[in-house]
């Protein structure tokens, strides 16, 4: 077997002095051994350095030259983040320079006139052994694009401050990018590791400033254990400000969670509930803070049940869908034409659980796909049978969660549900999410190319609700274009909104997308989307979402519309 000692080049060692003979000296003992390089004053020593940054293990640096001296040397290397992790070995006859040598950073000295060959030789190989061996254990212990501790070098310090100094009143701080992929797919990993770089940069400017330790644990989350005065949002709006100065062109927005410092309670625990009180509020950009406390354990402790009593709940039909019409506006009066199909869970002990309570939690554990699969079965039958008992045909809308796009089963899945209840693919309709798209763009596109060539009709839900983009308008193959509540919430008070809301059915026209425009509550937001030329309405004004028995009053009304 080969190991590394057979592959590894010969190290690199800078000579300067100024002496030649001093030069040629150093050269003889050391030339078999090491790869060389020669300066003759100061000045050149820092320009090889930085030429040779890299590559040097060592550097032997005469103190007494012309045009630079070796302190001036020592002081300029002090102050260089780069070269400082450089070893040094002075050589020197004047023994009163040797203390202010070390004091500048100097590992080591050799006395001149030279020692024994063997003893040269030997200093040399022992500090560049020591050297390389710190700067493998500083490797190992810190984050390479962040310059902050691994996650397992900050575990083991955290465990030591916890164990060794009881008195230090230490918070459990997790700080966290939101939407980094986005970020990073919509602007380049490039981009969002400079983002990272500046914000671990900030991190280690806040902790020299107070008493902590730092590390990233993922791709965008990091661990601050340390001091602080309680002033928590404080130092969430430092963080913030900085990193909006950081890039006025993209948004970056941080949220974070704190387990404030409890007696005898270890950091491993203290981290945990930090940062589920972190992952709380994921999405939520108006209250982007959570203090772990006793309601925050109590929601954590709920979270854990549902995600524990998920699968049950599958089996047992809790979950319970309920649909919301879709009527086209175009024509006067306005016609139910197709509805969502949107979903709540029954819980015999926890009652009528909101979607909002477990659909973000179960999206961000990877088993939405479990809710996904059991909503799609039902509406499947439901279509069937309203199509038998009506004789109408009514299509439903079902969500594409991010983790079924990613499913190698999807298309299967969705076929065989279509034969198996005598439907046709323009019967079910799927949504998708435009934050499907900023996760793996080619993903998506090529998923939802092959179902769209199977006959089914694409819609985009939420546009404009996060990182929309006209490129990605312009690549999705997709037929109709679910436009955000927000967009609509305004347009009878705003000026401002109504021209966005203008504006999106303009290019919707122009790409020969349908539009659905999803919140509308009142008869003037009704008024103003028709006179735009908005397709398809769906909200409250028309109907909230209802259960399939009350929901099959509107098909009855509908068929008897049709029957005149």
């Amino acid at each position: 077997m080969i190991n590394s000692k057979q592959i590894q080049c010969p190290q690199m060692i800078l000579v300067v002095d100024d002496q030649e003979l001093n030069r040629d000296l150093l050269g003889d003992i050391l030339e078999e051994k090491y790869e060389l390089l020669y300066a003759e004053n100061g000045k050149e020593a820092l320009e090889q350095m930085r030429e040779h940054a890299d590559k040097l293990s060592l550097v032997l640096l005469d103190l007494m030259m012309p045009v630079m001296s070796g302190m001036k040397v020592l002081e300029t290397v002090r102050e260089d983040e780069e070269l400082r992790r450089i070893p040094i070995i002075v050589l020197t006859a004047d023994r009163n320079a040797e203390l202010k040598a070390l004091q500048l950073g100097a590992l080591d000295f050799i006395t001149k006139p030279f020692d024994v060959r063997e003893v040269i030789l030997a200093r040399v190989d022992r500090m560049i052994e020591l050297s390389e061996g710190r700067q493998l254990i500083s490797a190992a212990e810190h984050d390479q694009l962040t310059m902050l501790y691994t996650r397992n070098f900050f575990r083991e310090y955290a465990n030591r401050l916890h164990q060794y100094h009881p008195e230090m009143q230490l918070d459990a701080i997790v700080l966290n990018i939101e939407q980094f992929h986005s970020i990073n797919a919509l602007n380049g990993r490039e981009f969002g590791d400079e983002v990272l770089r500046f914000i671990g940069k900030e991190i280690r400017s806040f902790l020299e400033e107070t008493q902590g330790i730092a590390c990233r644990t993922d791709a965008d989350q990091f661990n601050i254990y340390c001091v602080s005065d309680g002033n928590y949002q404080a130092i969430l709006d430092r963080f913030q400000t900085k990193v909006n100065m950081f890039s006025y062109t993209v948004s970056v927005r941080l949220r974070m969670g704190v387990r404030p410092w409890r007696k005898n309670v270890e950091p491993l625990l203290l981290f945990d509930q930090a940062r589920a009180a972190c992952n709380m509020i994921r999405g939520d950009y108006q209250n982007p803070l959570m203090i772990y406390d006793e309601d925050v354990q109590m929601r954590e402790m709920l979270n854990r049940r549902l995600l524990n009593d998920l699968q049950m709940a599958v089996d047992k039909k809790q979950f319970h869908v309920y649909y919301q019409p879709k009527y086209d506006v175009r024509v006067s009066p306005p016609r139910l034409c197709s509805a969502e199909a949107l979903v709540r869970w029954q819980h015999p002990n926890l009652g009528l659980i909101s979607p909002g309570d477990f659909i973000p939690l179960f999206e961000g554990n990877g088993m939405i796909s479990l809710v996904d699969s059991y909503v799609w079965d039902e509406a499947a039958g439901q279509i069937a049978r309203w199509k038998e008992k009506y004789n109408f045909s009514l299509p439903i809308s079902v969500n594409l969660s991010r983790a079924d796009i990613f499913s190698l089963e999807l298309e299967e899945k969705l076929i065989g549900l279509i034969k198996s209840n005598g439907l046709s693919f323009r019967d079910l309709k799927l949504e998708v999410t435009e934050s499907a798209y900023t996760d793996n763009a080619h993903r998506l596109l090529e998923v939802v190319a092959r179902l769209r060539e199977l006959g089914f009709e694409i819609e985009m839900d939420d546009f404009g609700a996060g990182y929309s983009t006209l490129n990605m308008l312009s690549e999705m193959p997709i037929d109709v274009l679910k436009m955000d509540m927000k967009f609509v919430r305004n347009i009878e008070k705003s000026e401002t909104d109504f021209r966005l809301v203008e504006l999106i059915l303009d290019i919707a026209k122009y790409l020969n997308l349908s539009v659905v425009a999803e919140g509308v509550e009142t008869a003037g937001q009704l008024e103003l989307l028709q006179n735009a030329g908005c397709d398809l309405v769906q909200g409250y004004y028309f109907s909230c979402p209802l259960p399939a028995e009350e929901f099959e009053k509107l098909i009855q009304h509908e068929v008897k519309i049709k029957r005149g």
